[in-house]
């Protein structure tokens, strides 16, 4: 079937690559979980994932689970970070309103803390999905 395709077609360009909306519809999709989707007019996908980042975080934060900071420490809290900071703007909020210090003495604690990181790396691939979505690579 790839054969009877020229080849220029086979490595088209992507043109729409840094368009406006394929940089804001990331960009704003990591700040809100799911914003991306609703400025793209994704309704359902936004709302779901919107629902979805903030109740992990949230359940996250209620089994006293920790958001990490920055740090140059040890290897797993600096990579705990990063899954931190793809929430946006439930880590800022976070670290502004003080929250997410852990229990270390307790079980749940640290799987309150993975809730954390994971909600930040759905966000992450969210965002991901919005800038695919804007630049025609994905319906």
């Amino acid at each position: 079937m790839a054969d009877n395709i020229p080849a220029q077609e086979l490595i088209k360009p992507q043109e729409d690559a840094l368009s406006p909306m394929a940089v804001a519809a990331p960009l704003i999709g990591w700040l809100i979980p799911g914003g991306g989707h609703f400025l793209l007019k994704r309704w359902t996908r936004g709302a779901l994932l919107l629902i979805s980042v903030f109740a992990m975080f949230f359940i996250g934060l209620w089994m006293d689970g920790k958001i990490y900071s920055a740090n140059t420490g040890d290897v797993l809290d600096m990579l705990g970070f990063v899954g931190d900071i793809g929430g946006g703007i439930l880590y800022i909020a976070g670290r502004v309103m003080d929250w997410g210090h852990g229990a270390v003495n307790m079980a749940t604690a640290d799987y309150g803390t993975k809730f954390i990181i994971v909600a930040g790396l759905l966000n992450v691939i969210a965002a991901v999905d919005a800038h695919h979505i804007a630049i025609g690579k994905k319906q």
